[in-house]
């Protein structure tokens, strides 16, 4: 018997390189499909690359993102496998965890637990790994839970930071970890290939 598709929705809030990234893989794959892109920002950049793409889009209001009646029941009528958030900057609401348990991903632009709670997001995070010295970042895989960047982790890869680094430069080599790893992994956690460097 042939298995069934899983089906992800993903969440963005602005340029959309990883919902970009992410769709283009799946495209021509029969492992996983893509029901809708869904965005708090009607005019982001990623409506037009999703809508060139021709995946569904849907905006939405906070207030719709924060009640029973707007996107959680939206969710809860295309039955996703999987949520998945690339670049979407809106705290999850309580009620959306609760629906949705364990159904969630965010992937955080360094290596978890460091660098990451409120405000740690895109070129704050770069900065704050420069400012700190650090010799590694890198990106998380990670379920989605009440508090920002504490569910547990799923995946995570590495680069080094050299001493000439800047955030811009950082940023770059943190995006090019997200386009080679992110798919792979949602591909993996949904069909449960074995493949060595993904989570079981």
């Amino acid at each position: 018997m042939e298995k069934r598709k899983k089906n992800i929705v993903l969440f963005a809030s602005g340029n959309g390189t990883n919902v970009e990234n992410i769709i283009r893989y799946f495209q021509d794959r029969k492992t996983v499909g893509i029901l809708e892109v869904l965005t708090n920002n009607p005019h982001a950049a990623v409506v037009d690359k999703a809508n060139k793409m021709h995946v569904p889009v849907r905006a939405f209001s906070r207030q719709e993102f924060s009640s029973a009646e707007g996107v959680v029941l939206h969710l809860k009528k295309l039955e996703p496998d999987l949520i998945i958030l690339a670049g979407f900057l809106w705290k999850i609401p309580v009620l959306l965890i609760q629906q949705f348990p364990q159904k969630i991903i965010n992937i955080h632009p360094a290596l978890l637990p460091d660098f990451g709670g409120k405000g740690m997001y895109g070129m704050h995070v770069h900065e704050a790994v420069i400012a700190s010295g650090a010799k590694q970042s890198g990106i998380t895989v990670h379920f989605v839970e009440e508090n920002y960047d504490e569910g547990r982790i799923i995946f995570q890869a590495t680069t080094e930071v050299s001493d000439s680094d800047t955030p811009e430069s950082l940023a770059g080599k943190i995006h090019q970890l997200e386009y080679m790893h992110y798919p792979k992994v949602i591909e993996q956690f949904l069909t449960k290939a074995k493949r060595q460097d993904y989570p079981p």
